[in-house]
Parts: structure tokens; C-alpha cells; sequence
């Protein structure tokens, strides 16, 4: 199985307290989703109390026109306000593990996303990366990162790496 490799890091002049808490309420994942992925929270363990390891959230999300997928994320690791990871637990990836780590800097804080992911069926997911799967995983941080730039009136340009 091919693994792919994603980090971006952006500097938001926030405290980290308040970066954690945006970043770590599930309900805010709505806000920085394509709207073309019609993305829509089914169920968040925990009544929505705040994030702990071992909380699940299953989603519908929209991966190509037409095309619904159901996708269950599991909280598997939390140290507030440092880092939380989400690893899929069933969905359209053969593999999805998401990073979020926060790291108060001059001004504010440096919040980096790392996500490892696979694509299903072998040669045939490979292709379907090449085609457009790592592209749109791309315009998907591409989006967070405007949003979040706005929501937080970000100015400075953030760094980013696709291995």
C-alpha cells in the first residue's frame, strides 16, 4: 500500500488556548469543508462535550459529484493544548491519520496539519491519486487555510510540503 504524506503549517496570531479550542470543537470542521463536499456531522460521541481520546465522529461527505460517502474518525490521542491526531476508522481511505499540532511562536501560534493517507484497490487507487485524489486533498487544505486566514485575519503566508 502507497502512502501519501501531507503537512502544512500556518501562523495564526491567536493564543494557543484559542487555537486549541477552534481547531479541537468538531463542530467547526463544517466551517473550514469545501461546501462541495457537503459535508454534514451524523454523530459525535460524548454529546459534543469537549474532544478526549477515544471520541468517534461519523460524517457523510461528498467525494466525487453525485458520490456520498460515510466516514468515521476516532480521537486517538489528546494533549491540550499541543496536539490531538483523528485516525479513520471506516470511510473512503484505505488509511487517514491527521496530525494537528499547535506551538506558541512570536505573535501567536504555528498550527501544522500532517496527514498520512492511502487510497484503496492497489494499482487502481494509485492511479486515481495521481488523477485527482491528491490533488483534491490538497484543495481541501488549500480551502482551510483561506478560512482560517480569514476567521483569524491571518497576513503571513504559511509554509507547506507534499511528500
Amino acid at each position: 500500500m502507497k502512502i501519501y504524506h501531507l503537512i502544512q503549517n500556518q501562523f495564526l496570531p491567536i493564543t494557543i488556548q484559542a487555537a486549541w479550542d477552534f481547531f479541537s470543537s468538531p463542530t467547526n470542521l463544517a466551517r473550514i469543508t469545501p461546501p462541495h463536499m457537503r459535508f454534514k456531522i451524523v454523530y459525535i460521541s460524548g454529546n459534543g462535550s469537549p474532544m478526549y481520546a477515544g471520541q468517534v465522529m461519523r460524517y457523510k461527505i461528498g467525494i466525487l459529484p453525485g458520490v456520498t460517502s460515510d466516514w468515521m474518525t476516532e480521537i486517538t490521542h489528546v494533549h491540550e493544548p499541543v496536539y490531538f491526531v483523528d485516525d479513520q476508522v471506516f470511510g473512503p481511505y484505505a488509511l487517514w491519520h491527521h496530525e494537528h499540532r499547535f506551538k506558541e511562536v512570536a505573535g501567536g501560534v504555528e498550527m501544522t496539519d500532517e496527514i498520512h493517507y492511502a487510497i484503496p484497490y492497489g494499482i487502481i487507487g494509485r492511479l486515481a491519486n495521481w488523477l485527482f485524489v491528491d490533488n483534491q486533498v490538497k484543495k481541501i487544505f488549500e480551502y482551510r487555510e483561506e478560512i482560517i486566514r480569514n476567521i483569524f485575519a491571518v497576513t503571513k503566508t504559511p509554509l507547506r510540503q507534499h511528500v
